[in-house]
């Protein structure tokens, strides 16, 4: 069940994809970042509520949020600081490059986590989950050549290291949500909710401080719905992903890779949406990339 989740996940981070593109283009990025957070609190904060005021009815719904203790908030707190970073990588990369460049460059996120599975975790994956690793890795280095021929030199482009450093700290922060719910036992709602609560006032510092003094010289604001639609799009994808890793015996590294297919969605819309080049080179990669998905879900 949580492998189907898994899936299921991935298809809402592919709209949280397009929202982001959408909402991005030509448009100030952290004003973006923050009102999106903001509408995705607004939304998760009537189940805080009621889970306070009406916990009887919430745990019928099996959508009660439990009280955390100073520690726990402490936690949910640290993880949001390091999101806050990894978000204003991701969304500055997602700006200036296109969708069906961008996207892919998370497929390396399994890497990263299947290292840290193993070494804080004792996760021991098959021989054919590491096969399906390598040719993920593999896909990902073919996308790199695509790219050069679009003027994108991933060495050099400080765009695409921004990314691989947002992947790198999305990773880090999966590694912390199994610590969290596996090991501390925190409920994955709490986590879920408290975390979109914490991110808000800390995107808000971020845009007062670095976006809104010099506003007059950056791009400008402007309001779009799909601002509304990222906060959304990525609570449903969030959902699915802690209720997944709630299930016992779940693996955090075929999580964070099927996640992985939701660059489906980006690709296509890429080139529907956005107008993007080479969207048949960039489906080679996207083959191999879900290629190594399935020779993962194929081990389960």
């Amino acid at each position: 069940m949580w492998i189907v989740l898994g899936i299921v996940s991935a298809i809402f981070l592919g709209m949280y994809d397009i929202s982001k593109k959408h909402a991005l283009n030509k448009n100030a990025v952290l004003p973006v970042l923050f009102f999106s957070t903001f509408f995705g609190a607004l939304a998760i904060l009537p189940f805080l509520i009621l889970s306070h005021v009406a916990p009887e009815t919430m745990i019928s719904c099996k959508l009660y949020i439990p009280p955390l203790t100073w520690s726990g908030h402490l936690n949910l707190l640290a993880k949001s600081a390091l999101i806050t970073v990894a978000w204003m990588m991701s969304y500055f990369a997602l700006s200036n490059l296109p969708i069906s460049v961008i996207s892919p460059i998370g497929a390396f996120g399994p890497v990263w986590t299947l290292i840290g599975a193993i070494l804080l975790f004792h996760e021991n994956p098959s021989h054919i989950q590491f096969l399906g690793i390598a040719v993920i890795m593999a896909s990902y280095g073919w996308l790199s050549v695509v790219g050069r021929s679009e003027g994108i030199v991933f060495y050099k482009n400080k765009w695409i290291l921004f990314s691989i450093l947002s992947t790198m700290l999305g990773a880090v922060s999966a590694m912390y949500d199994k610590q969290m719910i596996q090991r501390w036992e925190y409920s994955p709602l709490a986590v879920q909710a408290w975390f979109t609560i914490y991110i808000v006032p800390l995107m808000g510092i971020v845009t007062m401080f670095f976006w809104w003094p010099g506003r007059s010289r950056f791009t400008p604001f402007r309001w779009r719905w799909s601002i509304i639609l990222i906060g959304l799009m990525l609570l449903a994808a969030d959902y699915l992903y802690f209720k997944a890793l709630s299930y016992t015996g779940s693996l955090v590294g075929m999580l964070i890779t099927l996640r992985c297919s939701y660059i489906v969605i980006s690709l296509v819309a890429g080139g529907i949406l956005f107008k993007e080049t080479q969207l048949s080179r960039k489906a080679c990669a996207l083959c191999g990339i879900l290629m190594g998905v399935f020779l993962i879900f194929l081990s389960k």
